[in-house]
């Protein structure tokens, strides 16, 4: 179901169509609105950064955190699966000492 989402940048309105849930969606542009607004806080106002600039540099910003979390994710994953391979090798290897397998003769 779309949701429509109001977000208000440079001190004019916008208005957003999203799938996702309404909650989701409004997290997603506070986080925008966020980080436009800590970019604009960084820069000199002397400097009269075009707004499009302010809102590239705000989505670099919110890109160069998501690779951060992919990657911190990624190495997450990996060390939970070489934990889980060496758990597995030692729950096999006691159930073969405290089961050995008997072959009839």
């Amino acid at each position: 179901m779309e949701h429509l989402v109001d977000i208000e940048l440079f001190g004019q309105a916008y208005t957003f169509k999203s799938d996702a849930e309404a909650a989701t969606a409004r997290k997603v542009a506070d986080l925008l609105v966020q980080e436009v607004e800590q970019v604009q806080q960084l820069c000199d106002p002397a400097s009269n950064i075009p707004k499009l600039t302010l809102l590239i540099l705000a989505a670099l910003n919110l890109a160069h955190r998501m690779v951060q979390v992919k990657t911190e994710f990624g190495e997450c994953i990996e060390k939970v699966a070489e934990r889980s391979e060496r758990l597995n090798r030692m729950l096999d290897e006691g159930l073969r000492a405290a089961c050995p397998l008997r072959v009839p003769v």
